[in-house]
């Protein structure tokens, strides 16, 4: 969530702002694949998930939502949307858990509110991404972002 969000507020290129953020505040080896393919997933596929958000939520422009929300709201919906070996249950809760840790106290409730009518649409068969995207990402075929070009 802190990539996607610092991303977000440099408003440059995603991989030089990867780049930059990963400089700064490297995640651990340990986490370092899930991170790639988290932030790799949600950043190609983000023009696609931003139209599913704001459909489910009409009445907020993605650009109205505060920062942190749109971004765990991205990774929870890439996650239930594109990963089928996380729970969708797994996928809320941290979402939301995230979402009140740094979010306002709004927040949980309403990373709720978005994510169970996602899931919900999904599970219906109503919403359904494009194949393609960073769901069988591979770590190993990719060079470090942390290590400058």
């Amino acid at each position: 969530m802190q990539a996607l969000f610092y991303i977000d507020m440099r408003q440059t290129e995603p991989k030089e702002a990867l780049e930059l953020f990963c400089r700064d505040f490297m995640p651990s080896r340990k986490v370092l694949p899930f991170f790639h393919r988290l932030i790799s997933g949600v950043l190609d596929r983000r023009q696609e998930i931003d139209g599913i958000i704001e459909e489910i939520s009409s009445n907020w422009k993605i650009g109205r939502m505060a920062c942190v929300d749109r971004n765990i709201i991205r990774i929870a919906a890439y996650e239930l949307l594109c990963l089928a070996d996380i729970p969708s249950k797994v996928a809320i809760n941290e979402a939301i858990d995230i979402g009140k840790k740094f979010g306002t106290e709004e927040s949980g409730a309403f990373i709720n509110g978005v994510l169970d009518s996602i899931r919900k649409l999904y599970d219906s068969g109503k919403i359904q991404m494009k194949p393609g995207g960073s769901e069988n990402y591979d770590p190993s075929a990719e060079s470090d972002p942390t290590e400058s070009s």
